[in-house]
């Protein structure tokens, strides 16, 4: 048995056991989003060592032997584009993948680190879905880090996304 917190323990012999089926006893809001949802559809060719989720509580991490779940904290303006999946025993969420790169490189440069995109293939990457949600978080960045600022749809907005393909956005 791996303690996760107090009073809930993994059952390392229970071969069915999913660790995302930890998240619903955890932090029910949260979902699968940056590394851990970028490798499962196939964008990072990393494996990441921990479920990495996103919840609007706070941040956290739960390390045991056989498990470690990272949870980082995200605005309620920008809690959504996420999916529910089933397991045998239960169901928890994971972020589109447009929603986990943007999730990630959001996350990323709040912390200052470097968002390396040479380790991701983006050929499953929906464009128009991707700009489209990329105009949210551009809304709620600026609002949030500007707040007397002019409204962002005031304005013809332009951003670059960081892959090379040049965006051009009219809002």
């Amino acid at each position: 048995m791996d303690r996760v917190s107090r009073r809930l323990y993994v059952n390392k012999l229970a071969h069915d056991f999913s660790a995302r089926e930890l998240v619903r006893i955890l932090r029910p809001e949260a979902y699968i989003s940056l590394e851990t949802a970028l490798s499962e559809w196939g964008i990072s060719t990393q494996s990441p060592s921990a479920l990495t989720y996103v919840t609007m509580g706070f941040p956290r991490k739960f390390r045991t032997p056989s498990v470690q779940i990272v949870y980082r904290h995200i605005g309620k303006k920008l809690y959504w584009g996420f999916e529910g999946k089933r397991t045998r025993h239960g169901s928890y969420r994971t972020a589109e993948p447009e929603k986990a790169l943007l999730d990630w490189v959001y996350l990323q440069r709040q912390e200052g680190l470097p968002t390396a995109f040479d380790e991701l293939t983006l050929k499953e990457i929906d464009w128009k879905k991707l700009r489209r949600y990329a105009l949210k978080y551009l809304a709620s960045v600026l609002s949030r880090s500007r707040p007397n600022a002019p409204s962002v749809t005031a304005r013809p907005l332009r951003f670059y996304f960081p892959i090379g393909d040049d965006c051009h956005c009219n809002q």
